[in-house]
């Protein structure tokens, strides 16, 4: 935690397009003063761009996002710093085709050139629906502009029936209900209008709240950021209280590079395991840690997270949603736990200034049924799960505190889709070759398969095997998959069958056998015949010839790298180019 703060005051990027009397400087501060700005607040003091991915067809970023911003810019003024809100690209899970991810990394380059190019000291980055999160944290990396994570907030519980109804994970709970005839039409849409009642993210740990908690524990929010429900008034207090300390970090020059560490990283990765957190937050951290200049492995992930227990009971692996877990202390409350047990390391710095154990140690759990005792956790061995071997030499993953335990060692037949238009045109099949016994295996979901790898890893089973009531089998893919679905599904199988990778050429009758505690993934034929499949491969037809789509499939980087564009890894800085006049 060696930070030293910068001198203050000095003169900050801004003053280049606003400070002094030229001509360039007067186009710049001139027009400005067309929304009503006194002359004597372009003095110097710091300027900040509030990065806003408010979007009505962004439902997870709604209206609250405004709110927010109007609280972020009061704590701004407060501390002394001049606010200037800008919207900013919002990559949708819940909209976005073929995927949000394969617009997160355009959505990065966009941000990071917005920041780059514009009269901008610091940033705070309006977070909510998963890919936001990364894409903005991604860009402020790639330019070390002193930036604080300010999150929309989850959505407060869905009830039907009496029972609680978590985003995404009833979705597919009752979809797969409504096959096996335990559920009809009817019902399902009555639980879909009991689902969302009210603005916010998942409120489940999905990938929203999985990244909110990355966060946190990254150093990159005030702490207690991920939890808050969207529209509880302490989330408007987080947002001020936000815009107050982002204007000190611009004073003292605390940049990402300076919290972003590999310390940090490692922290994060434990509070995953933890919190049972989603499967994407592997590629987005993997990729935001290439942004930075951090050096870090599908290996750090698995060593990291083996011996962590999975103690925050929500779901998809538990029964409780983000709801409760606020009200029982929220992240602060793992990562203290995390620290007692020797698994945090607790000088990293946060955006507060202070190490991460100075911001937790304190903190109270009110319910040990949602933050459990680590004798009762879900799983003693929470982390995410990277398996290797013939079938996936790079690596894939699976969550383990969503799986099944009998599954985590399972040999079966290959069951295989070409593609999702092949499983979509073969499921719901009677005559479908296929038992409970067998892996069900689905290729060209990934980065440049589907293309930009969508969130259709965790395949519905069979109704006939439905019917039988066997809500689980072994899936395997290339895709990924949302954090709020469960099962035991290996993803991000590396390379991906568009790439050429093994998964390619795996044909119906294969046997595959899965090997958890051996980390091991393993198609059953012959090495001979496994490089003469691989040797009269050849690539799918189609790819685009022009556009983003064509940028992507030419420059995205396989899932066990982050699933970047090659060209943007790296830090680029925050130099003022040259005067635009």
């Amino acid at each position: 935690m060696a930070f030293k703060p910068a001198k203050w005051p000095r003169k900050l990027r801004s003053q280049e397009w606003y400070g002094g009397n030229s001509r360039d400087t007067i186009y710049h501060r001139g027009w400005l003063k067309n929304q009503g700005y006194p002359h004597d607040l372009f003095d110097g003091r710091p300027i900040i761009g509030i990065l806003n991915t408010f979007s009505e067809l962004s439902p997870c970023n709604g209206s609250h996002l405004k709110e927010l911003a109007e609280k972020i810019k009061a704590g701004i003024w407060e501390a002394g710093g001049f606010p200037v809100e800008v919207p900013v690209f919002s990559a949708s899970e819940n909209t976005f085709r073929p995927s949000a991810m394969m617009f997160r990394n355009l959505a990065a380059l966009s941000i990071e050139e917005t920041i780059r190019g514009q009269p901008m000291d610091g940033a705070v980055l309006m977070v909510g629906c998963d890919k936001t999160t990364p894409s903005l944290m991604m860009a402020a990396a790639s330019c070390d502009i002193p930036s604080i994570v300010v999150t929309g907030g989850p959505m407060l519980n869905g009830y039907y029936k009496g029972e609680r109804v978590g985003s995404g994970t009833h979705l597919w709970k009752f979809s797969e209900a409504v096959k096996a005839g335990e559920m009809t039409q009817e019902e399902f849409l009555e639980a879909e209008a009991s689902m969302s009642r009210s603005t916010g993210t998942c409120n489940t740990m999905g990938t929203a709240s999985t990244m909110a908690s990355m966060a946190e524990s990254l150093g990159m929010a005030l702490s207690g950021n991920a939890a808050i429900p969207a529209v509880d008034s302490r989330r408007r207090v987080m947002a001020q209280m936000s815009g107050r300390r982002i204007v000190e970090m611009v004073k003292d020059d605390l940049k990402p590079s300076d919290i972003m560490t590999k310390e940090a990283f490692e922290n994060a990765i434990r509070t995953n395991a933890a919190i049972g957190g989603s499967t994407n937050a592997v590629i987005h951290m993997l990729a935001m840690a290439g942004r930075i200049g951090v050096d870090l492995t599908l290996e750090d992930w698995d060593r990291c997270g083996r011996e962590v227990p999975t103690i925050v009971n929500l779901m998809p692996s538990g029964k409780y949603l983000m709801e409760e877990f606020f009200y029982a202390g929220g992240l602060p409350v793992v990562l203290k736990r995390l620290g007692e047990g020797g698994l945090l390391h607790k000088e990293a710095l946060t955006v507060s200034g202070t190490s991460i154990w100075d911001e937790v140690k304190d903190a109270q759990n009110h319910n040990e049924d949602v933050i459990l005792p680590t004798d009762q956790a879900l799983t003693q061995s929470g982390g995410i799960v990277v398996v290797k071997g013939n079938l996936a030499p790079k690596g894939a993953v699976l969550k383990p505190s969503a799986a099944t335990p009998e599954l985590l060692q399972h040999r079966g037949r290959a069951v295989v889709f070409e593609d999702i238009d092949d499983y979509k045109a073969k499921i719901n099949d009677p005559d479908l070759d296929i038992d409970e016994t067998c892996i069900m295996v689905m290729k060209n979901c990934g980065p440049k398969g589907y293309p930009g790898m969508a969130e259709v890893g965790n395949m519905g089973l069979p109704p006939k095997i439905l019917q039988k009531g066997i809500t689980d089998m072994v899936r395997i893919s290339d895709a990924r998959m949302s954090g709020t679905a469960y099962g035991t599904v290996v993803l991000h199988t590396s390379p991906e069958a568009a790439a050429g990778g093994p998964l390619a050429v795996v044909q119906n009758g294969d046997f595959i056998e899965l090997d958890v505690a051996n980390r091991r993934l393993h198609l059953d034929i012959p090495e001979a015949e496994l490089a003469a499949r691989l040797a009269e491969w050849q690539p799918l037809s189609g790819a685009p010839d022009s556009g983003y789509a064509w940028l992507h499939q030419q420059h995205v980087e396989g899932a066990d790298t982050g699933a970047d564009l090659d060209f943007l890894k790296g830090c680029r800085g925050n130099d003022v180019g040259k005067d635009s006049h």
